[in-house]
């Protein structure tokens, strides 16, 4: 159902040129493509594991590569939309400069980017310490067997950890700015501003879940060492609550908040039957 929403969301961006040269509308576009190939690489992995099918650990080492990319995607592109809101309402005459149509494939490229850093470092500690046969043996895919040694796992600790205090400084330091702002607006401003906070509190929201996910490895891993069924149970609740959940919420805090956007995905998703005018 979820992919279906987003499918909806995709082609409303795609159809509409005008959305092409607004920033936070190329950011979300990028977060529903990211999300949406997320989502259906994970359920595939997700059932694989639930009915013990294995597969051999090349195959599952480049999966485990893409899913390890578009997991950091979002919460990066998250960020980087809480920066546009600030700068959309703190600095609005550079705004223009900052976030013009010629940026986008940058922000994108430099989005991606960041996103790798974690991977490469996680899978560079993993191909030094694993032996050649191993790379044949089928086993169960799980981002689990790839810690073959401690250091691994502190390694991967301490990347997320760093991850999560930039982000959460972040948005921090702009819904801070914004509150300044939105306390000296007026009028029209102020209704704008605070808006323009509220975005910035669900933005907060969705980045908080999304990086609770990061420690869900490290719990589900002590689990599996002491109550098998307990774990079992801990990772079903960490898919749906850390991975699934934020994924769904893109769709409300756009898709449905958005006054533009919701003309548009009225117009396709009724075919054409919603008559309102567009203003773009």
């Amino acid at each position: 159902m979820f992919l279906g929403i987003n499918f909806l969301l995709i082609l409303t961006f795609f159809k509409k040129k005008s959305f092409y040269t607004i920033a936070r509308y190329v950011l979300f576009a990028v977060t529903l493509l990211s999300d949406s190939f997320l989502l259906l690489i994970s359920n595939t992995l997700y059932l694989l594991s639930h009915f013990n099918f294995t597969i051999q650990v090349w195959l599952c080492i480049n999966i485990t590569m893409i899913v390890l990319l578009y997991s950091m995607v979002t919460p990066v592109t998250l960020t980087a939309m809480t920066l546009e809101r600030y700068v959309a309402i703190c600095m609005p005459l550079r705004h223009a400069e900052l976030c013009s149509e010629h940026i986008h494939v940058r922000c994108i490229l430099i989005i991606h980017g960041l996103s790798s850093l974690p991977c490469i470092a996680f899978f560079s500690s993993f191909f030094a310490s694993a032996s050649l046969s191993l790379y044949k043996q089928h086993r169960i895919c799980s981002p689990q067997m790839y810690i073959l040694h401690r250091w691994q796992g502190h390694l991967r600790s301490a990347i997320s950890q760093f991850y999560f205090l930039v982000m959460v400084s972040i948005i921090i330091f702009c819904y801070v700015q914004i509150i300044k702002v939105a306390k000296m607006a007026s009028g029209e401003n102020k209704k704008s501003t605070w808006k323009g906070l509220r975005t910035v509190i669900l933005h907060g929201f969705q980045l908080l879940l999304c990086l609770i996910q990061l420690w869900c490895p490290f719990i589900e891993a002590a689990l599996l060492q002491t109550n098998f069924l307990l774990y079992i149970n801990v990772r079903y609740f960490n898919y749906i609550t850390f991975i699934l959940a934020p994924r769904c919420l893109s769709p409300l805090i756009y898709g449905l908040r958005d006054e533009m956007f919701f003309n548009a995905l009225k117009y396709y998703a009724l075919c054409g039957l919603y008559k309102k005018p567009l203003d773009f």
